[in-house]
């Protein structure tokens, strides 16, 4: 088993890294949420350029590698498009993405986009989705819209770990970011004549927040080994890659916003934009309890397997 991403996968997504930046980097997300048109004449030609929509993670594991690099390099920037939703989207629907949702209030953070989606819950029914106008502002809603769906078949379990495990690779690269910056403020910003870096506290809650990304890409690399390898656990591993996502943003972020201090919730500072468009990674299509439930009522009382389970071999022993 290897869950390291092969060098052409991370080369990718450095590319898509600079593109983004070269693009308007961190204004872009003010940028589009001034104007939502944008992802369509700015991010979506942008990411198609760099083979985004010609990428098939069910075809091989480069493929998947990339896609998820891809995830990862959208999310530092906090790009507000749906660009795990589009590379998950299904080989056999005349679709332009894959949402996964929740059995009631379906939403999705698709709203002001001429897209086609599918929709799929988590006992494998899929739907097609329709996006209903946005009430509220993007500045507001996050660019997140209800759902009308229209079943159409029961054919959707081979999809769901994709669908959920790609978003959670958008999440990480947030959360890099939210590290990145948190990092750099603290070695910048002075108190008692000394950079808020060498105080023990800040220390400790860097380290406790580092712990927690590391912890997530370790997660998400199984998981999408577990993916490719198509275990027959690989929604299992996907739902315990949510879980650990959601906490870990909420760490990372309670951390970051801390160190901030009150300027991490100002529109001026990076972080807050980042803080915002996560919420509806976080939120949809479950939060941290309903996430948890979804787990808890798929695995049981047998647990989880693989990495952490327990082999033939340990119970011999």
């Amino acid at each position: 088993m290897n869950t390291e991403l092969s060098t052409e996968a991370t080369d990718y997504g450095r590319e898509v890294v600079r593109a983004l930046e070269a693009a308007g980097g961190d204004d872009l997300a003010l940028a589009i949420e001034n104007d939502p048109d944008r992802r369509r004449t700015i991010v979506a030609p942008l990411l198609g350029e760099l083979g985004a929509w010609d990428l098939d993670p069910r075809g091989n594991a480069d493929e998947l590698e990339a896609s998820a690099a891809l995830c990862r390099s959208v999310g530092y920037w906090a790009v507000p498009y749906p660009v795990a939703e589009r590379v998950a989207r299904p080989a056999d629907l005349e679709v332009d993405g894959l949402l996964v949702v929740a059995d009631s209030d379906p939403q999705a953070p698709v709203a002001c986009l001429d897209l086609r989606w599918a929709a799929v819950s988590l006992d494998g029914r899929r739907s097609i989705a329709v996006a209903r106008p946005p009430s509220l502002a993007p500045r507001t809603s996050s660019f997140v819209a209800q759902l009308d769906l229209h079943p159409v078949d029961d054919n959707g379990a081979t999809d769901l770990a994709l669908a959920i495990t790609l978003p959670c690779w958008t999440l990480l690269g947030m959360l890099d970011r939210a590290m990145e910056l948190t990092r750099s403020h603290v070695l910048l910003r002075e108190q008692f004549g000394a950079p808020l870096a060498t105080l023990q506290g800040v220390q400790f809650q860097l380290t406790d927040a580092e712990v927690e990304r590391t912890g997530l890409e370790v997660l998400a690399k199984y998981a999408l080994w577990s993916v490719q390898a198509g275990n027959d656990e690989a929604v299992d591993d996907a739902l315990a890659l949510r879980l650990a996502a959601v906490e870990a943003a909420q760490k990372v972020f309670r951390v970051a916003h801390q160190l901030h201090g009150a300027s991490g919730f100002c529109d001026e500072t990076t972080l807050s934009w980042i803080s915002r468009y996560s919420l509806p990674l976080r939120r949809t299509p479950w939060g941290l309890s309903g996430t948890l439930d979804a787990l808890t009522r798929r695995i049981g009382r047998r647990g989880l397997t693989g990495l952490f389970g327990d082999s033939p071999e340990k119970e011999s022993r």
